[in-house]
């Protein structure tokens, strides 16, 4: 019989599977986008809420990441200062789109938001308006999930019916895939699995780029020999724009 530590092994492995190998197309599509708005010199937003905001900052001024990648952050949402006042926050009809405006987000640009159950007003109504300023909107989240969930805020959309590309987390109902003699479900696994589908994307796009002659820029490792200097340019030509670097 498997103990717990084999079990969620073995489920994550099979869930990163199903995420991979169910969606080429979805999946192509994003690289795709990501690759056109980096090489022809737009952002990549990011967006996530709780613990989906640990995916918004997954890409950015990262040792191999992307340098043109900008994350919409706001510590009413995250968990530091009160995790339960940020379900507040998320479920709070316009505060998307009001922090939204807070970004120098344009035409031709792309947003990546996160969100596991895909119900909240914040994430969905931050997509409905970067739709309406021509930004392309991409999702991973959790259909399962969110399909057989309401939606939570008053557009009576979820971020899977929200978004112009979607990416399923091919996650469990509730995210935590380890049954308890309790009943009581543990080990999620949209973060873990979030995390990859994300860094493969950057991966694809970086290489679509090069298929199409252009180039998309990345970051080295400050930590090794070199790594400070190339970085620097990099800080130097965007800390006026990502006001965060």
């Amino acid at each position: 019989m498997k103990n717990a530590f084999e079990a969620y092994y073995d489920s994550l492995l099979g869930i990163l599977d199903k995420a991979f190998h169910s969606q080429a197309e979805a999946l192509e599509k994003a690289a795709t986008v990501i690759s056109e708005t980096l090489s022809d010199g737009g952002m990549v937003y990011t967006f996530g809420t709780g613990h989906a905001h640990m995916l918004g900052l997954e890409i950015f001024y990262r040792a191999g990441g992307p340098v043109k990648v900008y994350p919409i952050l706001d510590e009413k949402l995250m968990l530091h200062i009160s995790a339960s006042e940020s379900t507040g926050w998320e479920r709070t009809e316009g505060f998307g789109p009001e922090l939204l405006s807070k970004y120098p987000i344009k035409k031709g640009d792309a947003l990546l938001l996160f969100s596991n159950s895909g119900r909240n007003a914040v994430p969905v109504q931050m997509a409905l308006k970067a739709k309406e300023m021509g930004v392309t909107t991409i999702a991973i989240t959790n259909i399962n999930h969110s399909s057989s969930s309401s939606s939570r805020n008053s557009t009576g959309l979820r971020l899977f019916e929200a978004v112009d590309i979607v990416i399923d987390n091919a996650g469990v109902k509730g995210d935590a895939c380890i049954d308890t003699p309790s009943g009581r479900k543990i080990g999620p696994t949209s973060t873990a699995v979030g995390a990859a589908i994300l860094q493969a994307l950057c991966c694809r796009a970086e290489e679509i780029a090069r298929e199409n002659g252009k180039t998309i820029e990345f970051y080295a490792s400050s930590n090794i020999d070199g790594g400070d200097e190339i970085n620097q340019k990099y800080i130097d030509d965007n800390k006026g724009v990502i006001k965060c670097l």
